[in-house]
């Protein structure tokens, strides 16, 4: 199967793992979305080669080849396939323009004549003819090559790829192919929850089958991607285990992985009617060889309980107006923003440094009235200006973890939820490692958080994240853990 085929496949594999793809007719549609895309480039090449067209007559020559081609092309696809692609048009003119600008010698391969983002950079080429593809993650039976040739990296961005490898940090081989194989699940993950159906996906909400389709329903978005991420986890072949908030217990994967992932699939999932921000979140330890000997059941839960203070890596992913993979090995936290014509994360915010002080604080605080006297007179203190920091802090509060977290890192201040509501093993300890790299501090109001030792996979905590002065003021108060859970709706 040809490379514009292969790319199609992908992104349907998405579709057919919410069911909501006819699978008898993909190899149909996905020939469509291919020859058309193929023959759109010979005509465009054709043209351009033989008779020199340019300029206007060849967007006039365009238009009318689209108004014929395109009814027949469309007509034959189905529905959940066109649903998918943001625009079934843009697939045969992105085919047209790529020969019709490239001429006869790339009528087959397939460009794009759209420039990235980053092009402007005075440093990059104004027009960029990367290939745009999500990259299949490198094969776990063979080492990948640690210098990744790209034209980001020879104008000065890095892709993660790039990082991981001799160009950023030299992380070893079998984290670089786990970081891979993250990375692609994210971006499908990302997909989805940029879908315009996302809502309903995320109440297993059927639409578009037939009357008699046998097929199974479509399921939940975290539940979908806790699927795409495990399903990532074990082609790697770099994981013994993998624990989820979604599963009860954690899952054996491997006896060969030498690492250990945990992981929030999908946190916000319930605020996706509204589409504010969500993201993943993910914790990376290295496999306890010593305990090998045990059975399976007791080795993989010893494994996924292990300290934060022995993380190899931690991660989040920022679905949002940007999709931001922020992740640590150990020395430092950086950011990388995802170009979305080249399918690259490209390194935007290199060793981040949380402020020292931060101006704001990130809680719900409708809750005040069950709040401890502490963490309630340290509220009304900084609000008025009466702390250890003479300015007015401002509440910024938007009740999904990862987008609450990403702004006080990148801002300075407290993001705090102080009931025993979020998970130790793979929310707080993975944010807990990346605050600390950037010079911040993670807290359950008493202790340091990577310092816990988990006693359960689905532990509950307070959790206290920001940066370091306003995190050790908040503690100075003593009371700050809220006790009181009257049981909350929302």
């Amino acid at each position: 199967m040809g490379s514009g085929q292969d790319e199609m496949k992908r992104k349907a594999d998405v579709l057919e793992d919410l069911g909501l793809l006819n699978v008898e007719n993909l190899q149909n549609n996905m020939k469509i979305i291919y020859y058309s895309r193929t023959f759109l480039s010979i005509i465009g090449g054709v043209i351009a080669g033989i008779f020199g067209i340019t300029g206007v007559t060849g967007f006039i020559c365009y238009f009318l080849i689209m108004a014929i081609t395109s009814l027949g092309f469309v007509a034959k696809a189905d529905f959940s396939i066109k649903a998918y692609f943001n625009s079934w048009n843009q697939i045969m003119l992105d085919g047209f323009l790529s020969g019709l600008l490239e001429g006869p010698a790339q009528m087959i391969k397939y460009h794009s004549p759209v420039p990235s983002p980053f092009s402007h950079h005075p440093n990059r080429s104004a027009f960029s003819t990367k290939t745009i593809s999500l990259r299949p993650p490198m094969a776990a039976s063979t080492t990948p090559s640690l210098q990744t040739k790209s034209s980001a990296t020879d104008t000065q961005f890095l892709t993660l790829m790039d990082y991981v490898g001799t160009s950023g940090e030299d992380v070893g081989d079998d984290l670089v192919v786990l970081v891979s194989h993250l990375e692609f699940a994210c971006k499908r993950i990302a997909a989805l929850v940029a879908s315009p159906f996302n809502s309903l996906i995320g109440k297993g909400v059927d639409f578009g089958s037939n009357a008699g389709d046998d097929r199974d329903p479509p399921k939940p978005l975290d539940i979908v991607s806790n699927e795409i991420i495990l399903s990532s986890l074990r082609k790697s072949g770099k994981v013994a285990v993998m624990a989820s908030e979604e599963d009860d217990l954690p899952i054996h994967i491997s006896d060969n992985g030498p690492f250990v992932v945990v992981t929030d699939p999908l946190d916000g999932s319930r605020n996706i009617d509204a589409s504010i921000p969500t993201g993943t979140i993910f914790g990376v330890y290295n496999r306890l060889f010593e305990l090998d000997h045990l059975p399976v059941h007791e080795r993989v839960q010893l494994n996924s309980l292990q300290s934060g203070s022995r993380l190899v890596a931690a991660a989040y992913v920022l679905y949002s107006s940007a999709t931001i993979f922020c992740v640590s090995f150990g020395s430092g936290t950086h950011a990388f923003t995802l170009d979305h014509t080249t399918g690259d994360f490209v390194l935007t915010h290199p060793s981040i440094k949380i402020p020292s002080r931060g101006q704001i604080y990130s809680v719900n605080d409708a809750r005040y009235f069950d709040w401890p006297e502490g963490l309630r007179r340290y509220i009304d203190t900084v609000r008025q200006g009466k702390g250890r920091y003479p300015k007015k802090y401002s509440a910024r509060y938007i009740c999904s973890l990862v987008a609450d977290f990403h702004r006080t890192l990148m801002y300075g201040g407290v993001a705090m939820n102080p009931r025993d509501h979020l998970r130790l093993v793979y929310e707080a300890n993975p944010l807990s490692f990346l605050v600390e790299q950037a010079g911040g501090k993670g807290s359950d109001g008493k202790n340091r958080i990577l310092s816990m030792q988990p006693a359960r996979l689905h532990q509950r905590l307070p959790l206290f994240l920001g940066s370091l002065e306003d995190i050790e003021e908040l503690e100075s108060y003593g009371d700050v853990q809220q006790k009181l859970n009257p049981g909350y709706e929302v």
